[in-house]
């Protein structure tokens, strides 16, 4: 005769009952029509969007356009010997006015003499001046959130970083150099000036 197999044998747990259990089962039992907002659609929180936007661009943007620029852009202009209006205006072949927010200006500030020519560059009287209400002085952020909220504005900026955070807001050009001379992205009309097609 063979030998009967043994089963392991396994110790059977004694099951606990939980606080938080009973507290649910309490629940349940003296509200049993309670609404489950898990279950439920929640309503979703959509950003308005403007009716500009209705295509690939932003068809609100037009000439006399505001630029608004970023330190590197002006550093980079002064290292390809570009001038900063007339090379805007070659780029769009339209008016377009540099804009400078306080942000930028305390960086070009705190970078020292080393940037004094794009300092004085910055203070330019053509240059409008776009006061700054929020704490700190990182101009990326600045620039951004300006952006976020009045989509009138064309970027100026060489910065990597700054670029691939404007590209993700829809409807906000970007003007950077390229083989010596201005250039732009996300802007239809431009692209007659030799702006990349998109």
């Amino acid at each position: 005769m063979g030998k009967a197999k043994k089963a392991p044998k396994f110790a059977v747990m004694k099951k606990m009952v939980t606080h938080k259990a009973i507290k649910e089962h309490k629940e349940a039992v003296l509200n049993p029509n309670k609404k489950d907002l898990t279950k439920e659609k929640l309503p979703r929180n959509v950003p308005y969007v403007s009716s500009a936007l209705f295509f690939k661009y932003n068809t609100a943007l037009g000439p006399p356009y505001l630029v608004l620029v970023d330190t590197n852009f002006i550093n980079f202009s002064i290292q390809n010997k570009l001038d900063l209006e007339k090379g805007m205006m070659d780029c769009l072949y339209a008016k377009c006015t540099p804009c400078i927010t306080d942000c930028v200006m305390a960086e070009l500030e705190k970078l020292g003499q080393k940037y004094r020519v794009a300092l004085r560059i910055a203070k330019d009287p053509r240059f409008e001046r776009l006061p700054c209400t929020h704490k700190g002085t990182y101009a990326d952020d600045c620039i951004v959130e300006r952006v976020t909220q009045h989509k009138c504005y064309i970027v100026a900026t060489c910065d990597r970083d700054l670029k691939r955070r404007i590209r993700k807001i829809p409807g906000v050009p970007i003007m950077y150099i390229t083989q010596h001379k201005y250039s732009i992205e996300r802007m239809p009309e431009a692209t007659i000036g030799g702006a990349p097609r998109f």
